[in-house]
């Protein structure tokens, strides 16, 4: 409730800010630039962990993780943009079967491309909605805990899939804004596991994407 409170304090601040800012005033041709701190908070569902082809019932979630991002959007005309999302994350695979907890760890790179349509190109305060596609590429992958043995192997197949986006831009000053933006990008994590035995487990990860940064037009 306070983190509630002190968001919409803040959201309110920057609004009566903006009013008597002069407006940045999208334009074909701009490149905007935002610096984020992204939360990644997967909606994860699993199917059952498969052991060397025998289903068990215990399924297995991915962790959240708080990550720096980059982005760029180019614009089309002052109300159409394409936003190119750039960012990296790592994250942790548990599971409740046989109380192993940790299983597994993982990076992740879901570079997401979104047509955005900018309501208020013109205004101090310029709402936007966005879709596009998104590849998502797993690396660095690691076994760990109870399933890790000599030579044990993960392997996760890339990943494509739809993404949606909402956000604001709110002006600071005739160059500088501050930027709030959420997202739901659908990734599928289909897991393979060698270590003596052949284990495997399908999981939709399918983050919310919460973000607030910086930006500024070039």
């Amino acid at each position: 409730m306070i983190r509630k409170k002190s968001l919409v304090s803040l959201l309110a601040a920057l609004a009566v800010t903006a009013t008597v800012t002069p407006a940045l005033a999208y334009e074909a041709g701009d490149l905007i630039v935002r610096g984020r701190v992204i939360s990644v908070d997967p909606q994860d569902d699993s199917s059952a962990i498969s052991i060397n082809g025998a289903s068990f019932g215990s399924s297995a979630t991915v962790d959240s993780d708080i990550m720096p991002e980059l982005d760029f959007t180019y614009m089309l005309d002052p109300h159409w943009g394409l936003e190119l999302i750039l960012a990296y994350t790592e994250h942790e695979v548990d599971t409740k079967l046989l109380g192993l907890g940790n299983i597994a760890e993982t990076k992740v790179l879901p570079p997401t491309l979104t047509l955005q349509y900018h309501f208020a190109p013109t205004s101090n305060i310029r709402p936007y909605v966005g879709a596009g596609i998104n590849y998502t590429h797993f690396f660095d992958s690691e076994v760990k805990g109870g399933l890790d043995a000599p030579g044990a192997d993960l392997d996760i197949d890339d990943s494509w899939g739809l993404a949606a986006q909402a956000g604001v831009d709110i002006d600071l000053d005739d160059t500088w804004f501050v930027n709030f933006d959420v997202k739901y990008i659908d990734i599928d994590a289909d897991a393979h596991i060698t270590n003596g035995s052949s284990i495997k487990v399908d999981i939709d990860v399918d983050p919310i994407v919460w973000g607030i940064g910086i930006g500024r037009v070039f």
